[in-house]
């Protein structure tokens, strides 16, 4: 392997790094790209055992031959695959892998939301914008988009520049929550597909609700919305925190702002005198907890996001 010491303009101690290398391969083809600089072949030859071991192939093995995960009862099928498959992209699995595309095309084939959404396809979303914003993330990795359901986000856009899956019970103001999760998606489908003006505008409202709140602001009274966003989270499922918002800021192109400020330090500050990140949030009906580790531990999965998060934004 060969590593590329001149764009390792981050800091970052031997004793994190052979940590975090000592790991899955979902993690480490992470580390050697985003935080080791490591060549091209080398993150991909790493990145190509994702499908075939460790946690990438156990969520591919135990799908089911109708393409769906888990048992219907324990969790209903529609939350068993939304997040089984976006595991499988934060695993970042390889989508053009054999193994990949063939578990995919089993959901595109047979998997709807059920008789409750109309048995609608599953790359063709539901009604909740919170969920479609994720779903349109989804179609963009695997390559099964649907332009029908970006239309849909575009049109549910609130006047204060953010989504809320309550619009549906008569809502006109935007939540974090939603808002999040549909600009994931629409930054997902452009960046897959290529940039579209009506798509941008909308993003880059999105954003504005984001960061004239500071990330975690009510923007009337300047106070803190919901201290729980403070808490690192892995996976998010729906829920927001600061990470998260700022990890979509970044790679959405808003590093320079200075309104991240309070969202940086709030990360910085979760840090732990070893230079690791806890876990701090393991949500409720979370699966496979085997990936995401134990509250309160230094978490793979924090660490990585964080420090490539703070290593962007200081570049």
């Amino acid at each position: 392997m060969v590593r590329d010491t001149d764009t390792a303009a981050f800091p970052l101690a031997d004793t994190v790094l052979d940590w975090l290398l000592d790991s899955d391969p979902a993690i480490r083809w992470q580390v050697l790209q985003d935080l080791a600089d490591f060549d091209v072949d080398s993150v991909a030859a790493e990145r190509a055992r994702v499908a075939h071991e460790g946690w990438g192939r156990w969520l591919l093995d135990v799908q089911r031959p109708d393409g769906q995960w888990g048992d219907g009862e324990a969790h209903p099928f529609w939350w068993t695959n939304l997040y089984t498959l976006l595991y499988l992209r934060d695993l970042g699995v390889d989508p053009e892998n054999d193994r990949t595309r063939r578990a995919i095309e089993l959901v595109h084939s047979n998997v709807t939301w059920g008789p409750w959404h109309g048995d609608s396809p599953f790359f063709q979303g539901e009604e909740e914008s919170c969920i479609n914003g994720r779903v349109v993330a989804l179609g963009a990795y695997f390559g099964k988009p649907s332009l029908r359901l970006v239309d849909l986000l575009l049109s549910e856009q609130l006047d204060d520049g953010g989504w809320n899956c309550e619009t549906i019970n008569g809502s006109v103001r935007s939540s974090f929550h939603t808002t999040i999760c549909v600009l994931e998606g629409l930054l997902a489908h452009e960046q897959s597909f290529g940039q579209d003006p009506v798509i941008t505008l909308a993003r880059e409202r999105g954003a504005e609700y984001l960061l004239e709140r500071h990330l975690l602001r009510r923007l009337s009274t300047g106070v803190v919305i919901d201290e729980g966003w403070r808490r690192l989270a892995f996976p998010p499922l729906w829920h927001y925190d600061v990470l998260r918002g700022l990890e979509y800021a970044v790679t959405a192109g808003f590093k320079d702002d200075p309104r991240l400020a309070e969202a940086f330090e709030i990360v910085e500050s979760r840090r732990l005198a070893d230079g690791r990140w806890p876990l701090d949030v393991r949500h409720k009906d979370t699966l496979y907890e085997e990936i995401v580790g134990a509250p309160g531990e230094p978490n793979r999965w924090i660490t990585l996001r964080a420090l490539r998060t703070m290593r962007r934004l200081r570049r």
